[in-house]
């Protein structure tokens, strides 16, 4: 069994916490390697096991950190690689336990007794060309001057779905549905279903209503008005477009998967929503 560290880098708490993960994993007799980026920030692990996160070839990754963390993992690794999430984040809706259990949780893994728990992912073309991450939450098609709306369209398996005038359109996943697009009004949407939401940010007139669509659906979006747009996935990748653009959001071929000890999913999503709101 072969496991890969990545920490949040800004705390220090969870640098700590990744080498005290590294030193028992290796006392144990198991392969570990570490992600680059979290040894350039906490240079005390042993150099010959760091290598680059895009280059991960391992068994689990345990993320110490929060939502940004899981989220940097998913857009970088090049693998589905099951990940183990310890919460040093603020919300940490992805995550799986607290900091006082990460022993109890990693011995219980190595054990076997956990169950993996898959979440769809949402892919982007722009203009026919995949060139940006998969989103595990949602890409936001956003206005490129603060204040002013912009014009779309978007189309559902070809045919017109709703013509927008917002500050922009979410399309997300189930994972996603307590983020951006719960704040711009969007259902919570249980992670087990596979469908994808689709949700107009601040619509003027408030004649446009989110959209719940099947998962296997094509998502075509246009932009009417001759203004630039920002395309942005997971909060995490920005990119300003030209107005004459053509994207396209489809449910990616690859999936997230995530090391969980229960199968409850309400109690855990209905507090930290009472949390964020």
């Amino acid at each position: 069994m072969k496991f890969g560290i990545v920490a949040r880098r800004d705390k220090e708490e969870a640098l700590k916490l990744a080498y005290r993960v590294y030193d028992f994993l290796k006392v144990s007799g198991y392969d570990v390697v570490v992600d680059k980026d979290t040894y350039e920030h906490f240079p005390y692990f042993n150099e010959r096991d760091v290598i680059p996160l895009e280059e991960f070839d391992v068994d689990f990754i345990i993320a110490i950190g929060g939502d940004g963390t899981i989220l940097r993992i998913e857009h970088m690794t090049k693998k589905d690689i099951p990940i183990l999430s310890v919460n040093m984040g603020t919300l940490g809706f992805l995550t799986e336990v607290e900091p006082s259990d990460t022993f109890f949780a990693l011995s219980r893994l190595i054990e076997g007794e956990y169950y993996i728990d898959e979440r769809i992912k949402v892919r982007t073309y722009i203009n026919g060309e995949n060139r940006v991450p998969d989103a595990l939450n949602e890409v936001a098609i956003l206005t490129g001057i603060p204040g002013k709306i912009i014009h779309l369209k978007y189309y559902v398996d070809g045919g017109l779905a709703d013509e927008v005038r917002a500050d922009g359109l979410v399309v997300s996943t189930p994972t996603g549905s307590t983020g951006y697009a719960m704040s711009a009004g969007g259902p919570f949407v249980d992670p087990r279903l596979d469908v994808i939401l689709v949700v107009p940010l601040l619509p003027l007139p408030k004649t446009s209503v989110p959209m719940v669509i099947p998962g296997s659906s094509r998502v075509d979006i246009t932009v009417v008005s001759d203004r630039e747009i920002i395309l942005a996935i997971d909060g995490q990748y920005y990119e300003y477009l030209p107005p004459d653009v053509e994207i396209t959001v489809v449910k990616s071929p690859r999936k997230t998967k995530f090391v969980r000890f229960t199968k409850e999913i309400y109690p855990k999503y209905t507090m930290k929503i009472k949390e964020r709101h």
